[in-house]
């Protein structure tokens, strides 16, 4: 097998076979047409998202091997990037690990977890509250607890009113997020992200993990989380092979069966104006989407698309409005180009998406300067 490194400062990784496993250390590296994805509809697929302002890098993974990957500069390949609210997923991820380990369930009333800082009395809205609606933001929320200076708190969650029944009407909702976060806090004594480190971030071979914490102590659960490129990547890949990795099952099967179904509908939400990937129903933090994929995604352009069908993983991080935008160059030009034998290698088109990724500089934001 050989590599073919777009970003020439990468360096070269220790290639294993995907029946044994994925190296901690990275994932393995591919020419595009290897994994039966031509180099042409690479091309066209970065052509696209060039276009975008700004797109800040990408990842392809198929069958287990990255099989492109791009930075803006200044970004680069070991730079964080804060994730905003794809942070949701990685924290959701860290709900699903706790109930495997028996600290909770997903049928847990809320109140049960923050006796001292619920309301004297509490509504029967509220009283009904579980877990598994704040999973899918249908906690029966009219509208969010207004966050001010990232600072969301237990106490102000549980005084908002909760004027439909909960399970019963989905409502974007990054505090009750936080609530999630809180919730790990308070069953396992670790935050969120101390208690992602061992389970999940040094498995994938994650480094330097960093999640904002409010005042209260929690990681902020919704957003604050930063990542590379490859580590959104690796989670994606989690994801699409069942909760396995390096052969061991980091997360139940079950979990992830449930967390990327669709287990409440959203084709009414306000977010349904974006596109039509967003009106195919939402799971545990994660998105559905066209075409039978799923995803977690975060404001200005963050992306983590599974697309169990093609065997695929698309990360990308950047500070855009553009997300059905991104979406559509992955459908147009990635989607279809998925085959499933090997195809003869194409130098020539290998060495324009060189020249191209090498080239590529972020654009001005629209409205920044």
């Amino acid at each position: 097998m050989k590599y073919h490194l777009l970003i020439p400062a990468l360096t070269a990784l220790v290639w294993i076979s995907p029946l044994s496993g994925l190296p901690a250390e990275g994932l393995p590296r591919s020419t595009p047409e290897e994994q039966g994805v031509s180099t042409k509809s690479v091309n066209a697929f970065v052509e696209a998202v060039d276009k975008i302002n700004t797109l800040h890098s990408f990842m392809i993974v198929r069958h287990g091997h990255v099989i492109a990957e791009g930075w803006w500069k200044p970004e680069a390949a070991d730079k964080a990037h804060v994730l905003w609210s794809l942070s949701k997923s990685f924290n959701s991820t860290a709900v699903g690990m706790a109930i495997a380990e028996g600290k909770l369930g997903l049928d847990d009333p809320v109140l049960k977890f923050f006796p001292t800082e619920a309301p004297a009395e509490p509504s029967a809205n509220l009283k009904a509250m579980k877990v598994r609606d704040l999973l899918t933001m249908s906690c029966g929320h009219d509208t969010e607890v207004k966050i001010v200076n990232n600072a969301p708190t237990v106490k102000e969650f549980l005084a908002h009113p909760v004027p439909h029944q909960p399970g019963t009407h989905f409502q974007y909702n990054t505090p009750g997020s936080y609530m999630l976060s809180a919730i790990v806090t308070k069953t396992t004594g670790q935050t969120s992200l101390e208690y992602l480190q061992s389970r999940l971030f040094a498995p994938l071979g994650i480094e330097n993990a960093k999640w904002d914490a409010s005042p209260e102590g929690n990681s902020l659960g919704g957003y604050g989380l930063y990542l590379c490129t490859e580590d959104i990547a690796k989670f994606g890949q989690l994801y699409l092979q069942k909760g396995r990795w390096n052969g061991k099952q980091l997360l139940p099967e079950s979990w992830v069966a449930e967390a990327t179904s669709k287990q409440v509908p959203n084709e009414k939400a306000s977010h349904s104006k974006i596109g039509i990937d967003w009106t195919q129903g939402y799971g545990f933090q994660f998105w559905r989407c066209t075409h039978n994929a799923f995803r977690g995604d975060g404001r200005a352009g963050q992306l983590c698309l599974v697309i169990p069908e093609k065997d695929m993983v698309v990360a990308i991080t950047a500070d855009s409005g553009a997300f059905q935008t991104e979406m559509n160059a992955i459908w147009d030009h990635l989607y279809s180009a998925c085959g499933e034998k090997a195809l003869p290698e194409d130098a020539t088109a290998q060495e324009k998406l060189k020249a191209a990724v090498g080239a590529l500089v972020a654009h001005p934001a629209v409205g920044k300067k």
